[in-house]
């Protein structure tokens, strides 16, 4: 690989995985329904998720420092137990866990994103094409079609090279910022123009006189203080849980050691700088303005059953404030959170391909995944390999994203048009609801992947620098303690959330059964390949 990528392109590639126009569009229904009604602590549970990830960030930053190169956690694991006289003994062991569940993560999560793009796409049409797709419940086989395409497309962008992908993100970054800070003051000036008891617009183009309060059938904040504030430590932790899908990226760019020109300077700052301008900026204020904005004409219990809650808002801003083009406004925010999207789904193959890469450089996965393209020196089979997984996750992501607690009651149902698009995926309330949510499975799994890897980064943390002359109490053991209990106590809340009632427990158990399949056949696959190619497990002897 050839080192090509300064300060900007090493930040700029992780702030594109961290995409605070796309999500707020793609995950604030996932939020608002999961667990409800936990969404009133919407933003607590991202400022929880954000503190955990700052804690992460600084292992990651301070690992980075120490061992630049391609790999990430996988890289790091191997290189923190190698330092040490007595725990090299197990390098090996620690590289091969964190790099094999770094693809629970990495792997699965840009199924998610192709998913989203189809469920925008779908509402976009259906705002043009009422009677072909219906906007507020798109057709469940045209949102998969088009999460396929949009897999394969993606990765032939990673597939031409990382350069290409560094000023792709560099304009959608510019582009999704803007936009998103003009909604942000849109949406707080509707609020403070419309208090208690004023009237206002509802989606359907009805007026009606606005209610702030949390109870009844239509919750609201009533105030800004309600917004921020955590109103129970459960929901805090189940919003937490969703919220890291929001926040994860920033350790993307420690997967660019090796195209990075100045790795053991750029590559920490990145990863800091990154999660400080997405999420503590970005994220916090527009979500502070989406909550801020609801009432009784648009409310939490709205936003949980919408394909796109966001443009649902930006069409009632756009009627209100800007002259009656709502759906016009919507269309161009639309637009940049489209392009936010295909970024960030870009950057989540160029970093989850690079972790394979490493490691069938290593021989510990099969090695044809170890190889450069001739031309483009990209890891393309693991690239186009990537892409067949998306687009499977992506398409049932679609075609199950009215199932579970999302599923239509069976009048909505009947009113659905009749045709090819509504085909599968939309059958009774009754059938609909006994499955799980497609999109929050897959963004459960992707999330539960993530805890691991960064719990047990921080962990190496810890290990790296136990023995070295730059070892600082705070910054090498309190934070790496403090984040890897953070991330284990998520982890934990799948399982806890279910046992207290909260919300579904198919969508939260699935994730937690299929992460232990991952890993007992990863042991599996682990012993089997080191006898097969005569590697020790536990390291007798420390390499030179």
């Amino acid at each position: 690989m050839k080192a090509t990528l300064g300060l900007t392109g090493v930040t700029v590639n992780a702030m594109a995985l961290i995409a605070p126009g796309a999500f707020l569009w793609i995950t604030f229904v996932v939020q608002a329904g999961y667990a409800y009604p936990s969404g009133v602590a919407m933003w607590a549970g991202i400022f929880a998720a954000l503190l955990l990830a700052y804690a992460t960030a600084i292992s990651y930053s301070e690992l980075a420092k120490l061992y630049p190169g391609a790999g990430s956690s996988y890289y790091f694991a191997e290189q923190a137990f190698l330092s040490k006289t007595k725990a090299f003994r197990f390098a090996r062991i620690a590289k091969f866990t964190i790099g094999w569940a770094s693809h629970l993560y990495y792997w699965v999560y840009p199924g998610a994103m192709v998913a989203t793009i189809g469920i925008m796409i779908g509402y976009i049409v259906g705002n043009f094409a009422p009677d072909t797709i219906n906007a507020g419940t798109p057709g469940p086989v045209f949102m998969a079609i088009v999460a396929i395409i949009s897999a394969f497309g993606i990765a032939y962008i990673a597939f031409r090279g990382v350069n290409g992908s560094t000023m792709v993100n560099i304009a959608i970054n510019a582009i999704q910022i803007a936009a998103l800070l003009f909604f942000t003051a849109l949406a707080i000036a509707y609020r403070l123009g419309h208090p208690e008891g004023s009237t206002g617009l509802a989606l359907d183009g009805t007026k009606k006189v606005l209610h702030y309060a949390l109870n009844g059938d239509t919750p609201s904040h009533p105030s800004a203080w309600s917004v921020i504030a955590p109103h129970n430590f459960s929901y805090v932790m189940l919003q937490a849980t969703i919220a890291i899908f929001l926040l994860v990226g920033f350790e993307s760019v420690t997967s660019l050691g090796e195209e990075a020109k100045n790795p053991t300077r750029d590559i920490p700052r990145g990863v800091l700088l990154s999660l400080t301008i997405q999420g503590l900026f970005c994220y916090m204020i527009e979500y502070f303005a989406a909550n801020y904005f609801m009432s009784s004409a648009y409310s939490m219990a709205d936003a949980k059953g919408s394909a796109a809650p966001i443009g649902d808002m930006m069409t009632i801003i756009g009627n209100a404030l800007l002259g009656g083009h709502g759906q016009a406004f919507m269309m161009l925010e639309a637009l940049t959170v489209f392009l936010a999207l295909i970024g960030t789904t870009l950057s989540c193959i160029n970093t989850g391909a690079r972790v394979t890469y490493a490691m069938g450089r290593d021989a510990e996965v099969p090695e044809h995944f170890g190889l450069l393209h001739g031309e483009n020196l990209t890891p393309h089979r693991t690239i186009w390999t990537l892409a067949a997984i998306s687009a499977v996750l992506g398409a049932y992501g679609a075609l199950y994203f009215f199932a579970g607690g999302s599923a239509p009651d069976d009048k909505t149902i009947a009113t659905l048009p009749h045709n090819l698009w509504y085909a599968i995926g939309m059958n009774s309330n009754a059938s609909l609801s006994a499955l799980p949510n497609g999109l929050a499975l897959i963004t459960l799994i992707s999330n539960f992947g993530t805890f691991i890897v960064y719990g047990l980064t921080n962990v190496c943390c810890i290990v790296a620098y136990r023995e070295h002359h730059m070892f600082h109490g705070v910054k090498h053991m309190a934070i790496p303690i403090f984040g890897a209990l953070a991330n284990f106590a998520c982890m934990a809340f799948y399982v806890i959330g279910p046992i207290e009632g909260l919300g579904s427990v198919k969508e939260p158990l699935m994730a937690v059964g299929i992460a232990v399949l991952w890993g007992a056949y990863g042991a599996f696959y682990f012993v089997r390949n080191s006898k097969k190619k005569g590697k020790e497990t536990v390291l007798v002897t420390k390499p030179a």
